[in-house]
């Protein structure tokens, strides 16, 4: 990471714990460890990614970062400000300055009101801008995301896929963001139409200067936006490089399986597939030390006792980071798979 970049998000020992009710009284019995003490940093005007299996945590992230749902414990600072120590009010003016674009566009758009109301409200909530000036910024928010004046006066059924998902992304503009959180923005749309907006935020991100959060479970789709990427397992980041790294030098047994399982249309460079066995544990009970040792082929019994720290391996640059204990013996080969009989 360059020197001279500001840090816009620095998340440290993050941790979202939802309460399990048991019993006649309704008590606490136990806890979805849903992200358990995440740390990483963003810097104004790059594309972080959150990528990982579906209920590895990665969404959940996003939403405590934004008090959408309120972190058990840890640290958000954003711009300087602690956002965990904000009331209510003092949190409510902060939003302004980070959005988010949810998965479903038709969900997170209230369906009875037309496209200029969805535009003007979030206006309203945070006053930034004068009464007389929002319908002109209404029609230039539709035309920077491709779609025109004259349907500022339809609703959102009368909209396909797409061009809903672009009607969540003019909202989230309107208030003029600092940092946007997309979440799995894409993935619900037709793949041709994945592309086009993808192209659309990475035209938004260089003209307004944007930094994104992006969080997706396909690595095709986040190999195209990332400058760095977060890879989560069960609640815990496992690897954190810059796309260059990541892709053509993975650390993290997992992060090798999940690119394993990319298709590739290179018939003479067929890439080998990892499949790891068993299923994701849970998350009220996970497995103690290293939460991938049940799946992974290369677990010793350090790796069932000990959790492993996110750290530099000798071979990679500072900013490559897994969470691995035996990670530079993977790469040399002197720590064999296991071979299930």
């Amino acid at each position: 990471m360059v020197d001279e970049q500001k840090m816009l998000l620095n998340v440290k020992n993050l941790k979202q714990y939802f309460p399990i009710k048991g019993g006649i009284l309704g008590r606490t019995v136990n806890y979805v460890k849903a992200v358990d003490d995440v740390s990483f940093t963003v810097y104004e005007g790059e594309t972080v990614s959150i990528v990982g299996e579906s209920g590895c945590g990665k969404s959940t992230t996003g939403r405590a970062i934004l008090r959408l749902d309120e972190p058990t414990s840890g640290n958000v600072e954003f711009d300087g400000a602690d956002l965990l120590s904000l009331n209510k009010k003092e949190m409510n003016r902060m939003r302004k300055h980070l959005q988010i674009i949810f998965q479903d566009p038709y969900a997170s758009i209230n369906p009875r009101h037309t496209v200029r109301q969805i535009l003007t409200e979030a206006m309203e909530i945070q006053n930034v801008w004068p009464k007389e000036k929002r319908d002109e910024k209404v029609i230039e928010l539709l035309e920077t995301v491709g779609l025109g004046a004259h349907q500022a006066d339809r609703f959102p059924h009368e909209f396909s896929g797409g061009q809903r998902q672009r009607i969540g992304i003019a909202r989230a503009l309107s208030v003029n963001p600092k940092l946007i959180i997309a979440d799995e923005a894409v993935s619900a749309l037709d793949v041709s139409i994945q592309a086009q907006v993808l192209n659309l935020l990475k035209k938004l991100q260089r003209e307004l200067n944007l930094t994104y959060l992006f969080i997706s479970h396909d690595l095709g789709v986040v190999r195209h936006i990332s400058d760095r990427i977060i890879v989560m397992y069960l609640g815990k980041i496992v690897e954190i490089a810059d796309k260059k790294s990541l892709f053509e030098n993975p650390k993290h047994p997992y992060t090798k399986a999940l690119l394993s399982a990319i298709p590739s249309t290179d018939v003479d460079n067929k890439k080998e597939r990892i499949l790891l066995k068993g299923d994701v544990p849970s998350p009220i009970d996970p497995p103690k030390g290293c939460r991938f040792h049940t799946r992974c082929p290369f677990a010793t019994e350090l790796c069932r006792t000990e959790v492993p720290e996110l750290r530099s391996s000798s071979d990679t640059t500072s900013d490559h980071q897994v969470a691995c204990h035996h990670a530079e013996a993977i790469e040399s080969g002197s720590l064999q798979p296991v071979v299930s009989s």
